[in-house]
């Protein structure tokens, strides 16, 4: 199976299946998908993502990036769920390279964790429900928002944090085309040294501060969150299967 989808004008589009979980199963391929805005899908590239037959979108940005960018292509009965989670606006010029871009990804996505927390919930609850499958989840750059909603899931069904930070930090290979098409999609906003990267660490670090303030991932997606156990059970069912034998 095909980890990376190729297009021509999006970099960052991943199957996030094949990740070993727990109970001896694995993740399924072609269920998951991870994108950077599919807001930029143009020509040949709707004619190979509509072949995904991709049921349900997952949209995090806010509503003025949506408005400023698009959104993915309409194909009938596809479902569109826009689920901003960020609350407080990314301020770079806080960013202090002493402290390092590790660390401060860290704590933008533990701001996530906190202010988004209706919508974090919805977007678990809607993937695992079997019918809106395949989903896809993106956000701009399909590597924070996206990252941090992924990690979890993937913590949700068994997947060891080694390969979750692996999956996250896959954001890498994208890294030269996101900048070399920075100042013709994103022409109001820097290229300063974190953008378009994805450090192992900083999932490292999220994932190791999320744990000591809630016991575990799963501690936060049950108590802050407010997964039931049904959905958490629907999910490992819906996003694994067991290890083939052969």
């Amino acid at each position: 199976m095909t980890r990376h989808i190729e297009f021509a004008n999006i970099h960052n589009f991943r199957d996030v299946g094949g990740y070993t979980a727990s109970d001896g199963r694995t993740v399924r391929w072609q269920r998951l998908y991870r994108a950077d805005s599919l807001g930029w899908l143009t020509g040949d590239d709707v004619d190979r993502f509509l072949a995904l037959k991709v049921r349900t979108v997952i949209d995090l940005r806010g509503p003025e990036e949506v408005r400023k960018r698009g959104r993915a292509p309409e194909t009938e009965g596809q479902r569109y769920h826009n689920l901003p989670v960020e609350g407080r606006p990314w301020d770079i010029s806080q960013f202090d390279p002493e402290v390092g871009l590790e660390r401060f990804f860290a704590d933008r996505y533990l701001e996530v964790s906190e202010d988004g927390v209706d919508n974090l919930r919805t977007a678990v609850e809607t993937i695992a429900a079997a019918d809106n499958a395949p989903v896809v989840v993106h956000c701009v750059a399909g590597k924070d928002r996206t990252g941090l909603l992924i990690a979890l899931v993937l913590a949700l069904v068994g997947v060891a944090e080694e390969d979750i930070v692996a999956d996250y930090a896959l954001t890498g290979l994208a890294t030269a085309r996101f900048i070399a098409d920075g100042p013709r999609k994103y022409p109001d906003h820097p290229i300063w040294p974190g953008f378009g990267v994805a450090p192992a660490e900083a999932m490292w670090l999220f994932l190791t501060d999320l744990a000591a303030r809630h016991g575990s991932v799963e501690g936060y997606c049950r108590d802050v969150l407010g997964l039931a156990p049904a959905t958490i059970e629907d999910l490992r069912a819906n996003l694994t299967d067991p290890i083939s034998e052969g």
